[in-house]
């Protein structure tokens, strides 16, 4: 009895978010959600490449996908700052659910086409775009602000645990069963989900009054991030490796299949290495979560995942390729619990669910010019020349952000000297 005890506060102390009834209801829930979405995010690339044979197209649905990420975060945004974020999460939740079940009886009776799955994208895509800021200030709802990096961590945690096993889930029933059984999964999961947030109990005071001035609030907004160095230097190195060192999506039904010689099994394993590389990262982060977030952490890793993609166009070879994937796996969680955890702990709560909808549109909403990026090499000069041109851009742009922001520090002790 007292050795049990001993542990729970063991894990207590590491993991201080668990401690939360409702972050437990949410974390919980989420648990097999996410395992259906990376199922389904699977079957839906090998699908359409299956169907398509071309990369273009492969990067023609991240368009699809994160299109309306790119055009309305920043609606979202208010949005979010104005309603109660527990009844937003259930109606997008509900959306999602709907979209993996009419997908998946499309293709289980064999009438699907290209642009069923192109409409059914750009459906999670206005549900996401909703959801994914929604999601991220509601866990600064449940466990406050001084357990924050931990609740991400073990948020983050989940997510790549679902990284790990989904994709190799998916490899297997694809294999046996056809990719209709993995968007039949997914639709189910999201009832553990929509169970959780019922049972969480939460104030839901809207901390924004609602008005009709959308777009001057998304104005102020974005005026209160950029005289926030911290926010703005977050943002912008999120959108440099957010747009082009997190293409994997794309190239990699490419690199499995033409360069590594592997099929739907194969596939899936790399998908789930750099899942492993990402729980792995992330339970360290959530261990570690009370040193708060770090702007040399920030950097360095998104340089590491940079120089990952680089290396990985000069490699042939399957076991150096699950590795390279392992890595960029682990430092791309270290990089966005940092973005994550430095953006809410320095927004104020009145414009912490606009300062994540920047978040969201720096990760995901410029995922369509990355996927065009990205599908558009790959299909000229092939998946390893796709990588490193990812890689190299991103480092690029990474660089100039950091020495812009040394020069706007140099320049303001100047000023004060």
């Amino acid at each position: 009895m007292f050795h049990f005890i001993d542990i729970e506060a063991s894990l207590a102390a590491k993991f201080p978010a668990l401690t939360y009834r409702n972050f437990r209801y949410f974390w919980t829930g989420q648990c097999l959600s996410l395992l259906g979405t990376w199922m389904q995010r699977t079957a839906q690339q090998w699908l359409v490449y299956d169907m398509t044979k071309s990369p273009l197209l492969l990067g023609l649905l991240g368009v699809f996908q994160f299109g309306p990420v790119l055009l309305f975060s920043l609606f979202a945004g208010v949005w979010v700052d104005r309603f109660p974020k527990k009844k937003i999460l259930l109606f997008t939740q509900t959306i999602l659910m709907l979209q993996a079940i009419i997908l998946a009886l499309l293709v289980w009776t064999g009438s699907v086409r290209y642009w069923h799955i192109l409409v059914l994208a750009a459906v999670m895509g206005f549900a996401n775009t909703l959801d994914m800021p929604t999601r991220q200030s509601f866990i600064f709802e449940l466990v406050g602000k001084a357990d924050l990096m931990s609740g991400i961590a073990l948020n983050s945690a989940i997510v790549n645990l679902s990284k790990i096993i989904g994709p190799a889930i998916a490899g297997v029933v694809i294999t046996l069963l056809g990719t209709a059984a993995c968007f039949f999964f997914n639709g189910l999961s999201f009832i553990a989900v929509l169970i959780g947030l019922i049972c969480i109990k939460t104030n839901e005071s809207v901390i924004r009054p609602s008005t009709e001035r959308v777009l001057p609030d998304i104005l102020e907004g974005l005026r209160y991030i950029a005289a926030n160095r911290l926010l703005w230097s977050a943002v912008l190195a999120m959108m440099a490796v957010g747009t082009f060192a997190m293409n994997s999506n794309v190239i990699m039904p490419v690199f499995a299949r033409e360069v590594l010689h592997k099929q739907a099994s194969g596939y899936s394993f790399l998908l789930s290495a750099m899942g492993l590389g990402s729980f792995i990262g992330a339970l360290i982060v959530s261990s570690r979560s009370q040193a708060g977030p770090k702007k040399e952490v920030l950097f360095a890793s998104a340089g590491a995942i940079c120089i990952f993609y680089m290396v990985l166009g000069l490699v042939h070879n399957y076991t150096v390729s699950l590795i390279l994937f392992i890595a960029i796996g682990y430092f791309t969680v270290n990089f966005m619990t940092t973005v994550n955890s430095t953006i809410q702990l320095n927004a104020n709560d009145e414009h912490r669910g606009r300062a994540m909808s920047v978040y969201s549109l720096a990760f995901a909403g410029t995922t369509p010019i990355g996927n065009l990026f990205a599908g558009g090499i790959t299909e000229k000069l092939g998946s390893n020349a796709g990588f490193f041109a990812c890689g190299i851009t991103a480092l690029a742009l990474l660089i100039v952000i950091l020495l812009g922001i040394n020069n706007n520090v140099k320049n303001r002790n100047l000023s004060e000297g």
